[in-house]
């Protein structure tokens, strides 16, 4: 037994030897064939930053490094006791400018009352004055027919100029009584713009309340805590680092002979050094309008020497959910695109069943 077991040793390093030189040549047969092209790259994500509106201190954090996420799940929070002193302050505020407001519309009523006693008195006034003056042309008239006295002309006289003075005050007591009026509806006014004020203030500091609760834009993993409980953050300060598994796709570089052929929804296959066995369906989703110097990613010198295109394969939002777990961004490996829509994929790019 101890004998053969070198023997079955061997021959399985000679049958994965073979099986690794096989698919070596597949690939070399397939890069030759102008149906198809390759390039190199890894996989990618949309990353997002959570971070704060405002400046403050964070008082939670309810995620950790690794968790899955889904969208409006909440992450972190931030201190808003200052924030809730703010908003009893102006709601104080808004509570006296309606009191205000009330008072105001009371004492508008009670000059509207003032100004038809005062619109009376003077209507008393001038039927006063007028009797005052019918008898003080009479004395007149009495007086030159030497029939009264000048003492009784000088009293309707007197009545007369104090009926006249009494019906001046009544209508200056009227004029009062209008400008209290209008100044009581300014007030008014007045108060029920500073309850418009406040009730845009409470508004913005509970929206600042709310945007102190931070909570996950989109589905996704938590990458990083950038901050801690405790720490103290400038506005915009970022929190966590979140990575939408949703959204992965592969950057790769393409000469300009075969870009030209790719068309936006193009057929993707990657083969990712992670899982070579297992060909990931995608779709081409850009290709750029400018070639450009590829950069060191690619791996051999000629190639970088050349003007190549920039080609990004997404895969299908559907197979990331289904295989969430399993989403891993950073692998290394090689896309590869058919360039022309008829042509078959070879065995080693068959899509196969993986397990989850």
């Amino acid at each position: 037994m101890k004998k053969c077991l070198p023997m079955i040793v061997l021959a399985a390093v000679v049958i994965g030897a073979g099986f690794y030189f096989y698919k070596q040549s597949q690939r070399s047969e397939l890069s030759s064939d102008p149906r198809f092209a390759s390039g190199n790259g890894r996989l990618e994500a949309t990353e997002v930053s959570i971070a704060t509106k405002l400046a403050g201190r964070i008082e939670k954090i309810m995620v950790d490094e690794g968790d899955f996420i889904t969208p409006g799940q909440q992450l972190a929070l931030m201190q808003t006791n200052v924030l809730r002193a703010q908003l009893a302050q102006a709601e104080a505020q808004r509570n006296q400018a309606e009191k205000n407001e009330l008072s105001s519309r009371a004492q508008i009523q009670v000059r509207c009352s003032e100004l038809e006693a005062a619109k009376a008195t003077v209507l008393q006034k001038e039927s006063k004055l007028d009797g005052a003056s019918k008898s003080y042309e009479r004395f007149k008239k009495l007086f030159k027919a030497d029939a009264t006295t000048q003492q009784k002309l000088e009293d309707a006289e007197t009545a007369y100029l104090a009926a006249k003075a009494d019906l001046l005050q009544a209508q200056a007591s009227v004029k009062e009584a209008e400008a209290a009026i209008e100044v009581a509806k300014a007030g008014a006014e007045a108060a029920k713009a500073t309850i418009q004020a406040t009730a845009a203030d409470i508004a913005r500091i509970q929206a600042d309340i709310d945007d102190s609760l931070l909570v996950a834009p989109r589905e996704g993993r938590i990458q990083y805590r950038i901050a801690q409980p405790g720490e103290v953050l400038s506005a915009g300060g970022r929190v966590l680092n979140l990575v939408d598994l949703t959204d992965v796709y592969m950057t790769f570089f393409l000469p300009e002979e075969a870009a030209g052929k790719v068309r936006i929804g193009s057929d993707v296959r990657l083969l990712l050094d992670a899982i070579p066995g297992y060909p990931v369906p995608a779709k081409v989703s850009y290709v750029a309008s400018v070639a450009q110097f590829t950069p060191k990613t690619v791996e051999t010198r000629s190639e970088r020497e050349k003007l190549m295109f920039r080609v990004k394969a997404r895969i299908a939002p559907e197979l990331l959910k289904k295989y969430i777990t399993l989403v891993k961004t950073g692998i290394p490996g090689v896309a590869w695109v058919k360039l022309d829509g008829d042509a078959e994929w070879p065995a080693f790019l068959q899509i196969k069943k993986l397990a989850k």
